[in-house]
């Protein structure tokens, strides 16, 4: 098992970065890699929800891994989700990260078909098999995966030594004290309650939003490291209003932040269909929460 320290911290997810035709960008991948490092994140959690996964092909995740190692190795720690609608697709991307020398692996349950607790653990243990060196994260996403962990699922999953963490992106912040107990790392998933997340006994956040305010939740975590709680609360109350902001918007939440990113100089293009662009009356959203990040990071940060 490696040194678990390294996990804790503030660690965003990362978004899928486009090139003008929506083809993956290299170079807008190593972008970004590069920007969210030199803003003194933790980590990167690659290819989850916010990498848009579920619309990529093997080779596209491959490729965005690659291309993030490529900047982020050795500099920060690098989880890569490697999980797809099948078995042997999930293999593949688990023993190329492997390869490429991630910190760890980690995976949804399977999707779509409800599968028995038992079917789900081998899924996670024929993923973690093939990735033999490196850690493995569960990641616990009832809301969007259709099933939820449980005790009973992760004391399953406890026998195989590789499984450090679970990713906790369930909204009742009583789940990360089961797995808290259960003895594993706990990364919070839900942004607008990062703090709480920690106060429940999150080692860490790994968070959506993340990219596009990394200065804050970076505050929120220093903050809540040094027992300065009000101070920790009122910058949670700032990231949560600019997440709300965001949310106006028409487009889905990752065109916005993108765009937001864009006005930063980092551009990583659209998101890819079924997800919606922004449309032209989203600029004024996009603007007013740029706007209020820039605000906050100059009060708090």
């Amino acid at each position: 098992m490696s040194d678990l320290k390294k996990y804790c911290g503030v660690i965003p997810a990362f978004y899928a970065c486009y090139d003008e035709a929506g083809n993956i960008s290299p170079d807008r991948v190593r972008g970004l890699t590069r920007y969210l490092i030199g803003e003194g994140v933790n980590g990167l959690y690659v290819g989850g929800s916010s990498g848009e996964c579920i619309y990529q092909s093997v080779a596209e995740r491959k490729l965005v891994l690659e291309n993030v190692m490529a900047e982020a190795k050795g500099k920060v720690v690098v989880i890569a989700h490697v999980a797809c609608n099948n078995t042997a697709d999930s293999q593949e991307l688990a023993a190329h990260a492997e390869s490429l020398g991630v910190d760890a692996i980690a995976a949804i349950p399977p999707i779509y078909f409800h599968l028995p607790e038992y079917g789900i653990a081998q899924y996670w243990n024929d993923i973690s098999a093939a990735a033999p060196n490196t850690d493995f994260v569960i990641y616990n996403i009832p809301q969007l995966a259709g099933v939820a962990l449980t005790p009973s699922l992760l004391a399953e999953m406890k026998k195989n030594p590789r499984v450090v963490a679970v990713k906790n992106s369930s909204m009742p912040t009583q789940d990360i004290q089961m797995w808290h107990d259960a003895g594993v790392l706990v990364f919070n998933g839900p942004d607008e309650q990062f703090i709480s997340g920690l106060a429940m006994g999150a080692c860490a956040g790994i968070g959506g939003t993340y990219a596009v305010m990394p200065k804050l939740y970076r505050k929120i975590y220093e903050h809540f490291q040094n027992g300065e709680m009000e101070a920790a609360r009122q910058v949670q109350y700032e990231a949560d209003r600019i997440i709300y902001k965001m949310c106006e918007a028409h487009g889905n939440l990752y065109a916005v932040q993108k765009a937001i990113l864009a006005k930063k100089g980092v551009e990583c293009g659209s998101v890819r269909k079924p997800m919606p662009a922004l449309i032209e009356s989203d600029q004024a959203i996009v603007d007013q929460a740029a706007a209020m990040i820039d605000a906050a990071v100059a009060k708090y940060c």
